[in-house]
C-alpha cells in the first residue's frame, strides 16, 4: 500500500489577514503569509519526492496569496481540488472521498515543514496493518490522518478539532467505528511563532527557515 497510497495536502491559500493568525499575533498579517506559503512550498516539495499521487485540496485562492506564481507552479503536476463543506471535518471528509482511489489515502496539512518522505512512507507502512493510522502533533493534535478507505473520516465530526485532546478524541472515534488504529512518528506543527522557531532549527536549507531568518533579522535590525 505504501506505494500506491494517495498523498493529501489540505492547504490555506497564504493570504494576508487570514492565513496563520496565531503567528501573525507576532509578526503581523504579511509576514505569517509569506511563512504559511514557505512551510506551503516545502511541503509540496516533499511530496513531490515520494512518487505518489498527490491531491491538493485547497480553500482560497492562490493567486490572492503569498508566492502565488511559485506555488500555482508547485501545484501544477498533482490534482487540485477546492474543499467542499460547511466546517472542517465536512472540508477533511469531502477531500478524503475526493482523494481516495482504492488504495489508503494519507492526508498531511501546511504546517509541518520539517516533514520527511520518511515520515510519510513510515505512515503509509503503518496504514498497511490498520485501518487507520494517526500522526500525532506535540501540541496533542495530529499532523497526519491515514486511513484505508475514506468512510472511516466521517468519526471526525464527532471530534473537537485544534483541541489539545485532538489526536486522543481521533484515535478513540475511530475505534467507536470499529477502526483498528496505528500510529506515525510525533511532529510539532506550527500554529505559533515561538513554534516557527524552533520547527526552522530542524531544517535550517528549506524555504521556511529562510524565512524564519529573514524576520529575525529585521527584526534584529528594526530594534
Amino acid at each position: 500500500m505504501s506505494a500506491a497510497a494517495s498523498l493529501l495536502v489540505v492547504a490555506k491559500a497564504p493570504i494576508p489577514g487570514q492565513a496563520k493568525s496565531r503567528v501573525a499575533a507576532t509578526v503581523g498579517d504579511e509576514t505569517a503569509a509569506q511563512l504559511a506559503a514557505a512551510a506551503l512550498l516545502d511541503t509540496l516539495e516533499v511530496a513531490e519526492g515520494l512518487g505518489w499521487p498527490v491531491v491538493v485540496a485547497i480553500t482560497g485562492d492562490l493567486h490572492d496569496g503569498a508566492r502565488a506564481e511559485e506555488l500555482i507552479t508547485a501545484c501544477a503536476g498533482h490534482r487540485v481540488i477546492s474543499q467542499r463543506g460547511e466546517d472542517f471535518a465536512a472540508r477533511l471528509i469531502a477531500a478524503h472521498h475526493d482523494a481516495d482511489q482504492g488504495r489508503g489515502v494519507v492526508q498531511i496539512g501546511m504546517d509541518t515543514p520539517q516533514v520527511t518522505t520518511a515520515h510519510l512512507r513510515a505512515t503509509a507502512e503503518s496504514l498497511e496493518a490498520h485501518d487507520a493510522v494517526i500522526g500525532p502533533a506535540e501540541d496533542g493534535g495530529w499532523w497526519a490522518l491515514g486511513v484505508r478507505e475514506p468512510g472511516w473520516t466521517r468519526c471526525l465530526t464527532s471530534v473537537p478539532m485544534s483541541h489539545p485532546e485532538t489526536g486522543a478524541r481521533t484515535s478513540e472515534a475511530l475505534a467507536r467505528r470499529g477502526a483498528s488504529v496505528g500510529s506515525a512518528p510525533a511532529l510539532r506543527d506550527v500554529d505559533t511563532w515561538e513554534d516557527a522557531v524552533a520547527v526552522a532549527e530542524l531544517i535550517p536549507r528549506s524555504r521556511f527557515a529562510a524565512e524564519v531568518l529573514r524576520i529575525v533579522e529585521h527584526e534584529r535590525w528594526a530594534g
